[in-house]
């Protein structure tokens, strides 16, 4: 009886660890979308030089600042290249987190920026969404916790005693049958 109120709450725990797998991804995603606005908006008014003066070729800008006596422009040029990379690798993960669930936590896993994962995970309020993509990583979460400890248990069992427990746990007409 003891076993059976154990797997409900390992059942129970792996349904509200997969539920809060679609939330993360989600402030990630905005912490995403933020972090690229900033730096399209830092962005804006070397954009208008460049629109001005290199026919919007920002990186003639760059090119120009670089080629400047004057070691402010020289060190400016850095600072723009740094902010254009980053906008870059931004819009990247950006464009990343637009498409089907499984880029999505993929990109988080595994290529997520993480600077961006850590300011998520410290930011990050524990949530139940209620959505069918929740539910589903609830119940996938869930299932996958509960199976795998129920498997680790059935190892254990098996190496430790050669499964005699499992074999004296069967009803005395399931042994019968199989000629145990």
């Amino acid at each position: 009886m003891l076993l059976s109120y154990l797997r409900l709450v390992l059942f129970a725990a792996g349904l509200l660890i997969g539920v809060q797998v679609p939330g993360f991804i989600s402030d990630y995603a905005k912490r995403v979308e933020a972090h690229l606005i900033e730096a399209q908006t830092g962005l804006s008014g070397f954009q208008g030089t460049a629109n001005q003066f290199f026919k919007g070729d920002i990186q003639a800008l760059v090119a120009h600042y670089r080629a400047s006596e004057d070691p402010i422009f020289r060190s400016d040029a850095d600072s723009l290249n740094t902010l254009l990379t980053r906008r870059q690798a931004l819009d990247k993960q950006f464009q990343a987190m637009q498409g089907p669930w499984y880029i999505r936590f993929l990109q988080v896993v595994l290529a997520a920026d993480p600077d961006i994962r850590k300011e998520t995970w410290n930011g990050y309020s524990y949530q139940i969404l209620l959505t069918p993509e929740a539910m589903i990583w609830g119940m996938s979460g869930a299932l996958l916790l509960s199976f795998g400890i129920e498997c680790l248990f059935r190892l254990i069992d098996w190496v430790v005693l050669g499964g005699k427990r499992l074999r004296q746990s069967r009803p005395i007409e399931d042994r019968d049958v199989r000629g145990l």
